[in-house]
């Protein structure tokens, strides 16, 4: 491609609200184009980076015998409420009518698409494993589209599903996706972790995500300095304390008090004890698909309340704060609610505290708390559940040796043990070899498209722009003739650039009647991984190589750039 052909259009303006460099540089780069919120455009470079990246997927996917399809991105809402995830998906679920009065939606994921498509189709186990997947544009509304590709409204993913007669063997397909996903963010030299995480709305019996390490990420994950174990915080789990902390002087149960005591902070400087002996209360509004209530959660006081496994442990659409007159309407009294008392509200209590003894609480009375509480006491009346967040320096559950440190990583990819959460609820079945009727034992698995786009650039960048790595480069060399009106330049430029097409080099010729430093910022700022200058120095036999990932200018011998360039990108 020649540059003054190429529809780039570079500029030195970011968008107003771009605060992430993938945002600033992939719009001022000329990759991407805002059309309303959360809406982009993908100018021709981005179409280029996007079909790299297609390109591998399909290649991994093809290795694992995954077959690719295509569905329709309008899907009838009638199956969305056959498989009763049309309330729980919420408002990030666009629905529409057409002019017939039938309601749809535009799908932000397709497991009931593909399971309609199977159902029916595949009949025995004989027709099993199956395994197919597709690339194709979503739609989420999310509330508060922001940080430009990395979440928008409309992106383009890639979604595999899998049926299969065992949950064995839908177990062997997911370490298999797994392991390609792996090699998919290799090959495009991505520094990554594969974590635990939650299935959110999703669903199954247990997911893992892929995380590209970027301090611009979104999620905090929690990463084991001594062994591979990594988890979402919002999955993070550990073992068992290694130090803990020095316990109270056993006494008798009391009611004792305390008054103006309501913080933790302020419990434990009253006794004179750890955090740890005491038990916080978080009291939360849970939404329910018909009605809400108020929830009590109890954790230790050094610890948080981890609001997703909260929600989880509640099973509710949505969690939200409550005031203080809400529950004093119920006849709680804020800053000293404790778990001895089970009947205004309903309560979930940590599994750390299960056996928990030398405890203080709050006494559900004004100005007191009970101290010497032995929490066994509840252990046939109290629900239990991993509500608490780990916090860094916990112990590793994995390896029981390391110590688990937070970091931030960006969500791309995220698998799926359905089991036959959507088969049994859409009737999707098979005949086994006994000739009895199962629903599919299911996987999912997803890959964001764009999101690695903007992935990408998030790991690779400078001050100057966009630093892309060898298998996702819209062109990977870039030949600038630095003065146009130089014939001997021109001439070597054009030679150079038909000779690296023909050798299926994937190559731009900046062709342009524009300065030198405009065009060597043009460079930085696209990224292409490598620039060969073809300046002044070609009077005396030499051209320039500059690697954009070191930022490194090489002279060279301009009968030499060819087989040189060529060693570099083989």
């Amino acid at each position: 491609m020649r540059r003054s052909r190429a529809f780039i259009p570079t500029s030195k303006e970011a968008p107003n609200d771009a605060t992430l460099p993938s945002h600033i540089f992939l719009s001022r780069a000329g990759f991407i184009q805002q059309v309303a919120a959360g809406l982009y455009n993908y100018l021709p470079l981005a179409k280029r980076v996007i079909r790299k990246i297609e390109n591998i997927i399909n290649e991994e996917m093809a290795a694992i015998g995954a077959q690719e399809v295509e569905l329709s991105f309008v899907t009838p809402a009638e199956l969305w409420m056959e498989s009763g995830r049309i309330e729980k998906f919420g408002k990030e679920l666009l629905r529409f009518k057409d002019r017939k009065g039938n309601l749809f939606v535009l799908g932000p994921t397709h497991e009931e698409m593909m399971v309609n498509m199977v159902r029916n189709r595949v009949t025995s186990y004989k027709q099993l494993p199956l395994h197919l997947y597709q690339i194709k544009t979503k739609f989420r509304d999310e509330a508060r589209p922001r940080f430009g590709l990395m979440r928008g409204r409309e992106f383009i993913m890639k979604d595999g599903y899998s049926f299969h007669a065992t949950y064995e063997d839908m177990s062997r397909e997911f370490d298999a996706v797994e392991a390609a996903y792996k090699r998919v963010l290799e090959r495009m030299g991505l520094d990554f972790r594969i974590v635990e995480a939650d299935s959110g709305a999703i669903g199954g019996s247990g997911s893992k995500e892929l995380m590209v390490l970027a301090q611009s990420g979104e999620d905090t994950i929690a990463v084991c300095d001594n062994c591979e174990y990594g988890a979402n915080i919002e999955a993070a789990k550990r073992a068992a304390r290694a130090k803990i902390p020095q316990a109270p002087e056993e006494g008798d149960f009391a009611k004792f008090l305390t008054p103006n005591v309501k913080s933790i902070d302020e419990l434990a400087s009253f006794f004179k004890v750890d955090p740890y002996y005491t038990v916080k209360c978080v009291a939360k509004k849970c939404i329910y698909e018909e009605g809400e209530e108020i929830v009590l959660f109890f954790i230790r006081g050094c610890d948080n309340l981890q609001e997703v496994k909260a929600l989880n442990a509640t099973e509710a659409l949505d969690i939200v704060d409550v005031s203080e007159e809400e529950l004093e309407k119920i006849g709680l009294v804020p800053g000293f609610i404790g778990p001895l008392d089970q009947d205004k509200a309903k309560h979930v209590i940590d599994e750390d505290l299960k056996d928990a003894t030398g405890m203080i609480c709050g006494a559900n009375e004004k100005d007191y708390h009970f101290v010497n509480v032995d929490m066994s006491v509840l252990k046939d009346a109290a629900y239990y559940a991993d509500i608490a967040e780990v916090n860094e320096g916990d112990i590793c559950p994995a390896c029981k040796k390391g110590k688990l440190s937070f970091t931030k990583g960006i969500e791309v990819g995220h698998i799926f043990k359905l089991g036959t959460t959507y088969s049994e609820a859409m009737k999707a079945e098979f005949l086994d070899e006994n000739g009895k009727s199962k629903p599919f034992v299911m996987g999912t698995y997803g890959m964001g498209v764009s999101r690695l786009v903007a992935a990408i650039i998030e790991q690779h960048h400078d001050d100057n722009g966009c630093i892309w790595t060898k298998t996702t480069a819209p062109y990977l060399v870039n030949i600038m003739i630095s003065n146009i009106k130089d014939e001997a330049q021109l001439a070597y430029g054009e030679e150079l650039y038909e000779k690296l097409q023909k050798a299926g080099v994937e190559v731009i010729l900046d062709d342009r009647k524009e300065r030198f430093g405009y065009k060597m910022k043009d460079a930085e700022l696209i990224g292409f991984p490598y620039t060969i200058i073809v300046g002044k120095e070609l009077a005396n036999g030499n051209v320039q190589i500059y690697d954009r990932s070191t930022t490194q200018k090489t002279d060279v011998d301009a009968n030499e750039a060819f087989d040189k360039i060529m060693e570099i990108v083989s």
